[in-house]
């Protein structure tokens, strides 16, 4: 028996079955509109996190506004935009094993495509099978500034990785990546900043490394929804991924804001309504003190948990 689903467009909200996930839509406008008008007047490249929507209406949205294209998590995202007709992607993780290394270079045939390494034995793995396939990959050099999961140690041993890369027959050196995962959900606003400001600084002198081995590195990669202003005013990163700033959640809605002009005005757009058996109850992450807030009556609202210290 087919199923129904939950909502259809042009459904009043009262009619909506639920639990259901529901996004505010002006909430959700609005957000997408001031990232991409904070990331034009910083000057540098926008190219937001997909993992957050896995959604290829709202990156053709973002890309409308100005976004370059977006980053994956995964070769499954990065197949099911590329399908969809986003085709300028990052996959911004370590792809390893040979058949998602396979997916991963068929993709690349048919999509402006760039991915992360962060050991020799991968970018081996990665040119041997774009050599198979007759493709070009575009790698970029993954440092860890202080997440502790995923990255080589910046200065020597990102250039090595990064000359092995550039001198690959079949991969192209596209820069570094130097996200720091852990830093989003750091409550101090000034924590957050001396975190970016340490990661900046060892991307700095990556960078200066490079240069003086002949290797131009022209993209800085990171940042997610709890730092981007800092690494977009760093002067040193060039390009920013930030996604859950579409959405917000409970989590990051514990971050404390700056003085600075970048801190203010993200609005929490998703909230999960369940039908209210009594009375009208709503929680403080969806009170009419928080931006971009109204009431909707006979429904709970309760914002997502946080994703954690990796959530861009």
């Amino acid at each position: 028996m087919p199923v129904s689903p939950p909502a259809e467009i042009g459904m009043a909200l009262a009619d909506v079955d639920t639990p259901a996930l529901i996004i505010d839509l002006d909430v959700f406008e609005a957000n997408m509109e001031r990232m991409a008008k904070a990331v034009r007047a910083m000057g540098v490249v926008f190219r937001p996190h997909a993992k957050t929507h896995k959604s290829a209406d709202i990156a053709r949205a973002q890309m409308s506004r100005g976004a370059v294209g977006v980053c994956c998590q995964k070769v499954t995202e990065a197949e099911a935009l590329v399908d969809s007709g986003i085709t300028d992607i990052l996959v911004t993780n370590e792809v390893v094993g040979q058949k998602k290394i396979e997916r991963l270079v068929r993709l690349a045939k048919r999509s402006i495509l760039g991915v992360c390494v962060d050991n020799s034995g991968n970018v081996d793995s990665l040119n041997d099978c774009a050599a198979a396939h007759d493709v070009r990959l575009d790698t970029l050099v993954e440092i860890n500034v202080g997440s502790g999961r995923c990255g080589v140690s910046p200065g020597p041993a990102a250039v090595a990785l990064a000359k092995q890369v550039a001198g690959s027959t079949h991969l192209s050196f596209g820069g570094l990546q130097a996200y720091h995962g852990r830093a989003q959900h750091i409550r101090k606003f000034e924590e957050r900043r001396l975190a970016i400001e340490s990661a900046a600084s060892q991307v700095r002198e990556t960078t200066k490394q490079l240069s003086a081995e002949d290797i131009v590195c022209a993209r800085v990669t990171g940042a997610g929804t709890g730092t981007w202003q800092f690494e977009g005013t760093s002067g040193i990163y060039t390009e920013l991924q930030a996604g859950s700033y579409l959405f917000m959640d409970a989590d990051y809605g514990q971050n404390e804001d700056g003085d600075d002009k970048w801190s203010h005005g993200f609005g929490h757009s998703t909230v999960a309504g369940d039908t209210a058996a009594s009375a009208r109850y709503v929680d403080q992450w969806a009170s009419s003190d928080r931006p971009g807030h109204r009431g909707t009556a006979g429904y709970h609202l309760r914002h997502r948990s946080g994703c954690g210290g990796d959530s861009r």
